[in-house]
Formats: structure tokens, sequence, C-alpha cells
């Protein structure tokens, strides 16, 4: 099984976790206001299966970048974990080349985030404007990924799913992995099917698309194993399971629940597929986009 999604946090280098705590999407976030290092999260993950693991940026100041990645790969070089780093980089620049260069330079690197979601509530809110994926700068940006072989994880709300279908047919060499099954926010299964449920199905002819279920408990602030149950089987019947992949959102998820029954939660969402598609989900798509063959 792969985690491809954690992040490992120093409190020192993240000023968003200094100082009075404010809103989030996930609620108060005191009991993990503090370091997360790998050997927390490898002392979550024992037990649970994981073999390897995908750590994706945690908003460290943007100028810090190169930073991040650094240390991640100081983290990987001494402990064996993580396998592969997804870090972050600004598309909106007029050329972001020169950041990618800088971190072409760690072996592990394998993608990029930078969160262009947008949502009519301030406080689900990250970028600037709704239609940040359909900017002409931004697109011709991340399409200069396919030369460095790095994929880029979308993560957008579903009312979004529209502005990335210019990103997605423009940039048909770069691999696109969707967030945390879209960033749903729906409070029950008809309304799932009648947002994100249509949204995704519009998104299901991009090859170069693949869906992460992840993050299922940020807006319920629980996890819930008939709900992962639910949106992973939907998922999967849109998309088939070679295009989703498991992720954790850890240490997001540990405000609710621990890493070894959130895993057993998406084990038996998939425990009634065949054998193969299983392995897919939980860690066949996740080494593949992330190209994770011999890390």
């Amino acid at each position: 099984m792969i985690d491809a999604h954690h992040h490992i946090w120093l409190q020192k280098d993240l000023p968003w976790l200094l100082g009075p705590e404010q809103p989030r999407i996930f609620g108060a976030y005191g009991p993990i206001k503090r370091d997360y290092t790998i050997g927390e999260y490898l002392a979550d993950i024992d037990g649970s299966g994981i073999e390897k693991s995908v750590y994706v940026q945690a908003n460290w100041a943007p100028n810090w970048a190169a930073d991040e990645a650094a240390w991640v790969q100081q983290v990987a070089d001494t402990h064996g974990w993580p396998h592969a780093i997804v870090a972050y980089a600004d598309f909106t620049v007029e050329d972001v080349r020169p950041q990618l260069d800088r971190l072409s330079r760690y072996p592990l690197m394998r993608g990029i985030r930078q969160q262009l979601h947008w949502h009519a509530n301030p406080l689900y809110r990250f970028a600037p404007r709704p239609d940040l994926a359909a900017d002409p700068t931004v697109i011709r940006n991340i399409g200069h990924l396919a030369a460095y072989g790095w994929c880029f994880d979308l993560q957008l709300f579903p009312d979004q799913f529209e502005t990335a279908r210019p990103l997605l047919e423009a940039c048909p060499d770069v691999t696109f992995i969707l967030q945390h099954a879209g960033m749903h926010t729906a409070p029950s299964v008809e309304h799932w099917q009648e947002t994100t449920g249509k949204a995704l199905k519009t998104l299901k002819k991009y090859d170069n698309l693949v869906v992460k279920l992840s993050g299922l408990g940020t807006f319920i602030h629980r996890n819930d194993p008939d709900q992962i149950a639910f949106v992973t089987a939907e998922t999967v019947g849109i998309f088939g399971a070679s295009r989703c992949l498991f992720g954790s959102n850890f240490p997001i998820e540990k405000l609710w629940t621990s890493y070894k029954d959130l895993a057993s939660a998406y084990k038996q969402a998939t425990a009634g597929l065949p054998k193969g598609q299983q392995k897919q989900i939980l860690s066949g798509t996740a080494e593949r986009v992330y190209r994770l063959e011999g890390t």
C-alpha cells in the first residue's frame, strides 16, 4: 500500500503554524500545531501496510519552495522515507522554469502542487480567483512540466472543473492528479451525485487525469468508512481503478482518526473489487504516476 499524500511539518519553518490559531477548513488544529516529523509519521503508519509514501508540499513560504524540497530530500536520504516529493512552484510568473530548474537537483522530485482551489466561502478559499487554472500563463507554465517528466497535483472544487478543461487539453503530456476526489463538500449522497459526481464525469475523457482518494474527512471532520466506501465506488465507477489512488492527507486527518483506522477504511472500501483493481488503487496507480519503481 502506498500513501500518495502526506506532509511533514517543522513548526519553525511554517509561519502559519505559529501564533494565534486561525480558522481552517478542517477546524481547530491545536492538536497538530507542532512539529510532525518523519519519526512520528513512521510510528503512525506502523501496522497499516504502508510500504512507500509521497510527500506533498505543505505550504512553506513560497520563496522557500526549494528549501522545502531540499529538506525533504535530506530526510529521505537519512531515513529512506518518503520515496517521492511533490514540491511547490508559482505558475503565475512569466516563466516558471528557473524555479523548476532549482527543484530538479533533488532526485526524489516527481511533481508540483500549486493549490488553485477557490470557493465562495472565504474560509475554503486558497487561490486569488476561481479561474486561475484557465489563465494562459498558468497553462503555458504547467506545460513545461512535461520536459521534466513531472506531474501536477490539481486541487479544485467541483464548480471549478470547467476552468480546468483548457489546461487538461493544452497539456496532454502532463499527468494531473485531482486532489481529494474533487474537494467535495456535499452533505448527502444525493447532493454529491448532483454536484461532485456530475462534475467528475465531465473530466472522464481526459486520459492524462487521475483522481486521488484522499482528504475525505476534511469537511466532515471525521473518518467515515461509509462515506469513503461511497466516494471510492463512485469515483472508480467513473474513472476505473487504474486512474484512482489512495492518499492519507496526514497529519491533517490525525485530528480525528488514527492512520490505522483510515487505512482500514480504504481497504474495506476496495475489498469487493477484484484483487488487481485493489492493487491499482492502493499502490499501482501511485507507483506509476509518481514513478516510484526502484525507490
